[in-house]
């Protein structure tokens, strides 16, 4: 008989951040599983749940987060605890979200002092890749290329120029760094609406796999390249990802100068510290910066702004994670799943 865990899904409090941990779908498989989920009341109303269609799943509404830390065994969410939250975390509570420690060690010293059990997200492996992240990193990637459309429009700043161009009159052209899952995405976004695309990378057999399916221009990633590209360029997509570490930064500041003024950035990789120097994290209610002439992107939770899509898309992935750990208990989940004990992250 498996044993009965207690679920938590806390309401998201990061900024315009409208996604929820979990649906109302996800909570009757638990439920139907044996186990207790407790949702924070409205925490699914920007991905369009309503209290009631939790409720009607099995669920219980708690009115704070503070009572959904309190009675949870395990709490699931999205983005990673805010310093509100910090003390409502109990010592040997599973934690399972998107933490980006990498870039913020104020965050990594809370919950090395809760001595929570932290799992996260964006270092779950399987088969090579990184399952849970890749959702996210698919959306992130195709919204790059609409944020960065929208941006060069005269009214938000940008150059003027329509990425796709018209009869007559060139396209516009876009660098995208990194060819992985977001980079791949932002390639096949921009090739649909017919701009000049380049991607880069260091990994020559991602740009020859990419070159055979997307008939894209690619290029070998190093600074003299990069800056040979950046002159007439009208947006740059960064989609650089080492997992569990730093982005390395690939523009420098001083590499803006090279560009057309107008011209745009969308750091993806902002919630690993960018790789743009001249990064920053930004919020919906704030997306943008010029910095050098160059508007700057940096919405460090693009997906939120789509959270109906979003938030499914998620779930559909960390729906089976969750119910084995909730089954199994942790210590025996991590341990019979290489792939998951890879997301606990161990604090020095």
């Amino acid at each position: 008989m498996n044993l009965i865990m207690k679920i938590g899904i806390p309401k998201e409090i990061k900024n315009q951040e409208y996604r929820v941990g979990l649906t109302p779908s996800g909570t009757y498989e638990l439920i139907k599983n044996g186990h207790v989920v407790f949702v924070e009341i409205n925490a699914g109303i920007g991905s369009g749940y309503t209290n009631n269609d939790y409720i009607s799943n099995g669920a219980t509404i708690l009115e704070s987060g503070k009572e959904i830390y309190g009675n949870s065994d395990m709490i699931v969410k999205v983005k990673e605890p805010l310093q509100s939250e910090y003390s409502l975390i109990k010592p040997d509570q599973i934690v399972f979200t998107f933490f980006h420690f990498a870039s913020n060690i104020i965050l990594e010293e809370a919950m090395k002092n809760s001595k929570a059990h932290c799992v996260a997200y964006e270092t779950v492996y399987k088969d090579g890749t990184l399952p849970i992240l890749t959702p996210m990193s698919e959306i992130a990637g195709r919204m790059a290329v609409q944020e960065g459309a929208k941006y060069l429009e005269k009214p938000q700043g940008g150059s003027g120029v329509l990425l796709g161009g018209i009869p007559g009159v060139s396209p516009g052209k876009i660098l995208i760094l990194g060819a992985g899952i977001v980079g791949t995405n932002a390639a096949k976004m921009a090739l649909g609406i017919g701009a000049h695309v380049t991607i880069m990378d260091i990994n020559l057999d991602r740009l020859r796999y990419l070159s055979d399916i997307l008939n894209i221009r690619t290029l070998f990633s190093n600074e003299y390249n990069i800056r040979k590209e950046l002159i007439d360029v009208d947006l740059v997509i960064g989609a650089v990802l080492i997992p569990g570490k730093k982005a390395p930064s690939l523009i420098k500041k001083d590499m803006l100068l090279l560009m057309k003024p107008g011209s745009v950035i969308v750091d993806v990789a902002v919630d690993q510290g960018g790789c743009i120097e001249t990064c920053r994290p930004t919020t919906h209610d704030n997306p943008t910066f010029v910095v050098n002439n160059i508007l700057h992107y940096c919405v460090a939770n693009m997906p939120g702004a789509v959270p109906k899509t979003s938030t499914i898309g998620l779930t559909n992935i960390t729906f089976p994670y969750i119910l084995e750990i909730a089954n199994k208990g942790l210590d025996k989940a991590l341990n019979e799943n290489e792939g998951l004990k890879k997301g606990l992250t161990k604090f020095l």
